[in-house]
């Protein structure tokens, strides 16, 4: 993908500046954030402006509140934490757009930040409402798009605003067009793909896309189970996606005729209702009451060797119930093993993040995507609208 004209460019000094963050990040029980990673990913471009003398209003969405005002969804919570973070005030105003937004972005002074409240406590956001993408952007002069995670969403924030201003991406947003098109444009070869976790249906179309591009695709996780249905096997209790039977199958006879090659799982860690400790079963017989929750030991060296001697790797969900000890095993052996085979490994999506910062792997990837659909989308070589509007280099 061509690059994207980046903030680098932008004459900021003095100037009220839009930027559509992602701060959409978990709270813990008591109402403050318990992962502060996508705040973290936002410091190079909010230093940079800081450091330019931009007057910084920041726009995101938390949660999903459904276009009304919901005060478990507010963002005080996150303008506590980014106000530490920056090490100065970051006030909040008790609305995106309205008189209050407007008086604090106009007293805003260079190098100063202001936050404003759930864009989606407004239903324009999410239809892209032509006269809320009208009201956020008289709150600035020019915007910068460094949420690549909503990219992929044409929504009032990331495509209706830069129809009004003139429009940047972000230091975050550039690396991610940067990285992924490495997978995209001319990918090192040999190039395998590992995808797991779950929301089948949502990933069917990358695998699509992916057969005669990738070298070898290594399904695990709850993915798994369809293709793994589809070709005979007796999966007990394992809960199988329904409706999946015609994708799956011209998928497989797709990767059949083409240079792609598809590694499903040959054993499986699965949980029994009786109690039992986690036991391993080949994918042809497992017991009528079990439910498959991780690969076995059988198909992480199966998969292992199917990763010796890439050079590009893409790496999306993780191969089991990562978030249950019992069942981490198999994505962390894999990850494990990916680290001693040299080459460009990218991991996407929240989910993966989170499990190979968990599990203490993280380093294995040069570059981990903040984007989940984003990224997907990306790689299936899907048009993104938020991408779309911004201006090329």
């Amino acid at each position: 993908m061509k690059a994207k004209r980046g903030i680098g460019s932008a004459p900021v000094r003095g100037r009220r500046v839009l930027v559509r963050v992602d701060f959409n990040v978990p709270l813990d029980g008591r109402g403050g954030v318990a992962d502060d990673r996508r705040i973290v990913e936002a410091l190079p471009t909010l230093n940079h402006l800081r450091a330019a003398g931009a007057r910084t209003i920041l726009l995101t969405h938390l949660g999903r509140p459904g276009g009304v005002r919901d005060p478990r969804y507010s963002l005080r919570p996150v303008a506590h934490r980014l106000s530490a973070i920056l090490g100065q005030p970051v006030p909040l105003a008790d609305d995106a757009v309205g008189i209050q937004a407007i008086e604090l972005s106009v007293r805003l002074g260079n190098g100063e930040f202001l936050l404003l409240e759930n864009l989606r406590f407004h239903a324009g956001e999410e239809t892209n409402d032509p006269g809320f993408a009208g009201q956020l952007s008289r709150l600035g002069e020019l915007f910068v798009e460094e949420a690549f995670g909503t990219v992929h969403r044409a929504h009032a924030s990331t495509v209706g605003i830069p129809q009004h201003l003139p429009s940047f991406a972000g230091l975050l947003v550039e690396r991610e067009i940067r990285e992924l098109s490495r997978l995209v444009d001319a990918p090192e070869r040999p190039y395998a793909v590992v995808v797991g976790g779950a929301k089948v249906a949502d990933k069917l179309p990358l695998l699509a896309s992916l057969v005669g591009r990738a070298d070898s695709l290594l399904i695990g996780g709850a993915l798994a189970f369809p293709f793994l249905a589809a070709q005979g096997a007796r999966l007990g209790a394992t809960p199988i996606e329904p409706g999946l039977e015609r994708a799956v199958d011209e998928l497989l006879a797709r990767a059949g005729s083409s240079r792609t090659q598809v590694v499903l799982p040959s054993d499986l860690v699965v949980e029994r209702p009786a109690g039992e400790a986690p036991s391993v079963h080949p994918t042809d017989a497992l017991p009528a009451d079990a439910v498959a929750r991780d690969i076995g030991p059988a198909t992480r060296e199966k998969f292992a060797r199917a990763l010796a001697g890439s050079k590009t790797v893409f790496w999306n969900g993780p191969l089991g119930l990562a978030e249950d000890p019992r069942f981490a095993g198999g994505t962390r052996d894999v990850i494990g093993q990916l680290a001693g085979i040299p080459g460009f490994h990218v991991a996407a999506g929240g989910d993966t993040a989170r499990v190979a910062a968990d599990l203490g792997v993280a380093t294995v990837f040069q570059f981990i995507s903040t984007g989940g659909g984003a990224s997907l989308e990306f790689v299936e070589g899907a048009e993104l609208p938020g991408l779309a509007v911004l201006p090329d280099a």
